[in-house]
């Protein structure tokens, strides 16, 4: 990998925990909906954290100092802790506690073969049921990706990117899948660009104009072979300029 190649990370807006949600338990007694509803709201912001660098690699992430500032118990914290550790973003140690995990640009590319099976079981599934709200949805994204191209603003691009290809999972429709996909979360929000002027950004935008065409085609096999081809390029591309 050159030193060529940057990551830039990309991030939703940031989660609003509503007030009901973030008071004190009292006596414990919280439903256990409820509950995981707080625990993944506090797991994305983590997550957000992290990617965003405000949580340094190697840094302690220490239970009592995030449920003070989420207002809410150390019992969510602590779960989302270990879900975390399980998606690579939090290293565990004995005695220590959790602290941050860094990716290395060789396990974001790493994900894209993997992303590429994933992705293109969605968009085979989606095609098949998806609505026309979705398509609506992703018409408008795959605009946001070619207007960022266009401005040279990556950040832009990028972001769009990702709620394209998180918006086809989600039309898929298949809870096993979504559950698998969400294991490469921390890769999918993570958009590596080549600072090299013969990378066009605006072709990038463009290779997922055969993906929408086949899902507004309602074409299952059209959609798979597009996506994965997409996905295999892009990470090709981004390995080797």
């Amino acid at each position: 990998m050159t030193a060529m190649t940057s990551a830039l990370l990309i991030l939703p807006s940031s989660p609003s925990i509503p007030e009901a949600s973030t008071s004190r338990w009292y006596g414990g007694r919280v439903s256990t909906l409820k509950r995981v509803v707080l625990r993944d709201q506090v797991k994305e912001f983590i997550l957000e954290r992290i990617l965003a660098g405000a949580y340094a690699p190697g840094q302690r992430l220490v239970e009592t100092q995030i449920a003070r500032e989420l207002e809410c118990s150390q019992a969510p914290v602590r779960e989302a802790l270990r879900d975390l550790e399980q998606l690579g973003c939090v290293h565990y140690e004995p005695n220590r506690g959790c602290s941050v995990r860094a990716f290395s640009e060789e396990e974001l590319l790493e994900a894209y073969p993997v992303r590429a099976v994933l992705e293109g079981l969605a968009a085979e599934h989606a095609a098949s049921r998806i609505s026309e709200e979705e398509l609506a949805e992703l018409d408008a994204l795959f605009a946001e990706m070619c207007d960022g191209a266009e401005r040279g603003n990556d950040h832009d691009q990028a972001r769009a990117n990702m709620a394209f290809h998180g918006c086809i999972v989600q039309a898929a429709g298949n809870r096993t899948l979504q559950r698998q996909w969400t294991l490469l979360e921390p890769f999918a929000r993570t958009y590596l660009t080549i600072a090299k002027s013969h990378v066009d950004r605006r072709a990038l935008a463009e290779r997922h104009r055969p993906i929408l065409e086949a899902l507004h085609a309602r074409d299952p096999k059209a959609a798979s072979q597009a996506m994965r081809a997409h996905l295999l390029e892009a990470g090709g591309i981004l390995r080797h300029g």
